[in-house]
């Protein structure tokens, strides 16, 4: 008890002159004239409250709330958040893989981790996390929702998730040691179109993409598709870094603007021998987030590749990390706005909603770009004004709201059975009874393995009325061709299967096989002076099958 009160004490003499001496500072006075009353407070409860307060979490508990009225994205670090802060990007944690933002009160899932726990058990981006071992995350912060879902690998956590247009569902995840690796894999894919997956700007994302470019080189690549979809982001330097792998030398990246003049700066390309001569097309999606679309924007705004995809998630802020005193704790501040090369912001504020090109519904280190932060709610979307822009070669471009891609392709979505299929790892386990009884066959074609697929789910128990399992019966085998091809080869030769039946790939490559040059990919896409929308591919589905009922107050729409 003494020890505490010695340190309450101690805490209120402090700020008691803290509040004195700023008072004497007439051009910051104003800032400090309420510290009084927050003294008042503090000792107030120190004297009164029906238990004995400790005095660091006290302090801790008013630090955030009061970083929490800047934005979603300053946060104090206390000594555990802040080695978490290192931990991701450096390349590694214990968890379950998950990047999480808040949105309209919820922790929402902005992309799960590739092979995580997470992305395992069929989490998807955009995804509510309502609940974690049974608790009600409601109003939880990043912090909250960071020390519920980490832990030691081996233990369990029981996350319920709601997802748009379904009820909740309880998912129990297994932690494990998460490996981040950067540039997960890169191949040439049929036509002589490279692909290259970047998970996330880790401090070594820019070597890893050296060296998959040279193998691609090696391997015959002409074109080139960049995959940033499901991209969190990460560190501002390493996304300069990559772009200026396929811009000439002087080409302006990107630019930030902060209240310090020390802030404003503006990034350059000094790649000495940049790949110029491979069209190129970059995938995003509302996953893609803070250095992904410093990325994507650049390669946009210079007319150097084609955007594909979904609307990014509009995170255009950039983070410093300010460690305190004794090196056990930081603060972690927005201290700017960064711009793209034709000066647009697309940072999406508060108050603005996720704009859709197509109109579905359907949803430390010098500036730590860090993008496990916070979304924003959602509000009509004809109240969103974006201002419009123009590339180096007078496309229209829109600021405001994330990237909008040149061509917008809606993905197709798994219907439920599909997913219910994947989340209980049967797709998993007939991949491997499949592997076993045909050791020498090539991987076939999704639309050959019906035959074998039906009565391995009627033998796993796996029932459902006909035409709902046919409705979704190509869902099934493109899910079970992964996976085949995943335990026939690791996570590359999963993607490359993926990557065969993935409308976006698929309407990025059809440009890029047919371009002889860079500029010839935006006229061969239809994109020539601002976005176009590729309508999506028609999905068959049960006539008579019940709507499901729309859940509304828990989650909002994205």
């Amino acid at each position: 008890m003494i020890p505490r009160r010695i340190a309450a004490a101690v805490l209120v003499a402090a700020l008691f002159a803290l509040g004195w001496w700023s008072g004497r500072d007439n051009g910051r006075g104003e800032l400090y004239s309420n510290l009084d009353r927050f003294v008042e407070v503090l000792h107030k409860v120190d004297e009164n409250y029906v238990t004995p307060v400790e005095p660091a979490p006290l302090m801790k508990g008013a630090v955030q709330g009061m970083l929490q009225t800047l934005d979603p994205y300053s946060q104090y670090l206390d000594r555990k958040d802040y080695g978490s802060l290192q931990e991701m990007t450096h390349g590694s944690f214990s968890g379950v893989g998950i990047e999480v933002g808040l949105r309209a009160h919820f922790p929402t899932v902005i992309a799960p981790i590739d092979g995580g726990p997470a992305q395992e058990s069929g989490i998807r981006s955009g995804d509510a996390i309502v609940k974690v071992d049974g608790r009600s995350t409601a109003d939880f912060t990043l912090d909250q929702v960071s020390n519920a879902l980490r832990g030691p690998a081996g233990t369990h956590v029981l996350v319920t998730i709601l997802r748009e247009g379904e009820g909740e569902r309880d998912i129990q995840l297994t932690r494990r040691e998460i490996v981040v690796t950067s540039v997960p894999y890169a191949f040439v894919t049929t036509g002589g179109v490279g692909y290259v997956r970047i998970a996330r700007f880790a401090e070594d994302t820019d070597t890893r993409l050296r060296e998959a470019l040279d193998r691609l080189r090696h391997d015959g690549a002409k074109s080139l598709v960049l995959d940033l979809r499901h991209n969190p982001g990460g560190l501002l330097d390493q996304a300069v870094d990559v772009a200026e792998h396929f811009v000439p030398s002087g080409a302006e990246i990107v630019s930030t603007r902060g209240r310090s003049a020390t802030l404003n700066r503006r990034y350059y390309a000094h790649a000495t021998a940049p790949e110029t001569r491979w069209p190129m097309a970059v995938l995003v999606d509302e996953g893609s987030a803070s250095a992904s679309e410093i990325v994507a924007g650049a390669l946009q705004d210079l007319d150097r590749a084609l955007v594909v995809g979904r609307t990014s998630f509009g995170k255009g802020s950039v983070q410093n990390v300010f460690p305190l005193p004794g090196g056990q704790a930081a603060v972690k501040l927005t201290t700017a706005l960064y711009y793209t090369p034709s000066g647009r912001s697309i940072h999406r504020r508060a108050h603005e909603a996720p704009v859709d090109p197509l109109g579905d519904d359907d949803d430390a280190d010098e500036a730590d770009d860090d993008a496990d932060s916070a979304a924003v709610a959602t509000a009509p979307r004809d109240t969103v004004a974006r201002p419009e822009f123009h590339t180096a070669a007078g496309r229209r471009v829109l600021g405001g709201g994330g990237i909008t891609p040149d061509v917008a392709v809606v993905p197709d979505t798994l219907g439920r059975l599909a997913s219910e299929f994947e989340r209980r790892n049967l797709a998993l386990r007939f991949a491997r009874r499949w592997k076993a009884d045909h050791a020498t066959a090539a991987l076939p074609p999704a639309s050959a393995l019906w035959p074998e697929l039906a009565p391995f789910l009627d033998a796993q128990g796996f029932h459902a009325a006909p035409d709902s399992l046919a409705a979704e019966r190509d869902d099934f085998a493109r899910i079970a061709r992964r996976e085949i091809a995943r335990e026939r080869g690791g996570p590359a030769a999963a993607a490359r299967a993926a990557l065969d039946d993935d409308p976006v790939f698929q309407r990025a490559a059809a440009a890029l096989v047919r371009a002889k040059a860079p500029s010839e990919v935006f006229a061969l896409a239809g994109a020539g002076d601002g976005p176009r929308a590729a309508p999506p591919r028609p999905r068959p589905r049960p006539a008579a099958a019940p709507a499901t009922p729309r859940r509304e107050p828990a989650v909002h729409r994205r």
